[in-house]
């Protein structure tokens, strides 16, 4: 268990001298971060303008899952998705040969060769937000609310780490999968707004089919007093059910990897 926090640690120290080397990218992020926040608060104002409460959602409400929405993508965007567009990327060239004589497991080394450091400003830039709406939310965040929302949110996170690692381990099979990625980053912009306030058959499918709602959904439903013993379970064993699933799919992949001398 230590050893691939070892590993982790240690490629966050690569990625972060990587990184340092191209500091403008810093401030690049920075306006990104900040034009989506601030984007994000003009709809709600404008939204708030004309209703006090969207399906039974307040303003402040709505304010942390925006932030918890910003901080999921923080963390997909510095720890997931990089080293899966590596993974990938290794997969079309052939040079996937090079991660394979590493004397370490291979889903493992896999999943944290790249990291972004400076995704890391949507993570801080998420839990300002969430600090604001805990803060005009009626009721006042106690312990087991906190000990939920932390819950849920590795719960969530864990649940996009194994989305990715399948439609990437797709490309064992199919070389060109970049629109699948594609893909799910437009999916994930519906994450702005609780599944609740969508159809029935569109709130199924962000919730079992692409886990939008438990990565971001569920962490803001324990922020507002929502989230029940129930649900918590229910996510905790659909995560256990998707990293089992995963890493048996990338498993069958590995043995249709090729390499670069066939």
């Amino acid at each position: 268990m230590l050893r691939p926090l070892r590993l982790t640690w240690l490629f966050f120290r690569i990625g972060a001298l990587n990184d340092l080397q191209y500091r403008a990218n810093f401030w690049l992020q920075l306006l990104q971060s900040t034009i989506q926040l601030g984007t994000g608060l003009a709809v709600l104002g404008l939204i708030f303008s004309q209703t006090p409460a969207l399906n039974g959602w307040s303003q402040p409400e709505l304010l942390a899952v925006m932030g918890v929405h910003i901080l999921m993508g923080g963390v997909i965007g510095a720890l997931i998705q990089p080293s899966m567009e590596r993974l990938r990327q290794d997969i079309r060239e052939g040079t996937f040969d090079f991660v394979l004589t590493k004397p370490e497991d291979i889903q493992v080394i896999s999943s944290i060769r790249e990291i972004r450091i400076w995704q890391g400003v949507d993570v801080i830039v998420g839990l300002v937000v969430v600090g604001l709406a805990v803060s005009q939310l009626r009721e006042s965040l106690g312990p087991i609310e906190a000990i939920g929302f932390g819950l849920a949110l590795v719960i969530g996170g864990l649940m996009i780490y194994s989305f990715w690692l399948l439609i990437t381990t797709v490309a064992f099979w199919i070389v060109r999968i970049d629109e699948i990625a594609e893909l799910f980053q437009g999916l994930y912009q519906s994450g702005r707004w609780p599944v609740t306030i969508y159809p029935d058959w569109l709130r199924a499918s962000l919730t079992f089919l692409v886990p939008i709602a438990f990565a971001v959904t569920v962490p803001a439903q324990a922020l507002t007093s929502r989230l029940t013993p129930d649900v918590l379970a229910l996510a905790a064993g659909f995560a256990a059910v998707a990293l089992i699933a995963s890493r048996a799919f990338f498993r069958v992949g590995l043995r249709h990897y090729s390499g670069a001398s066939s």
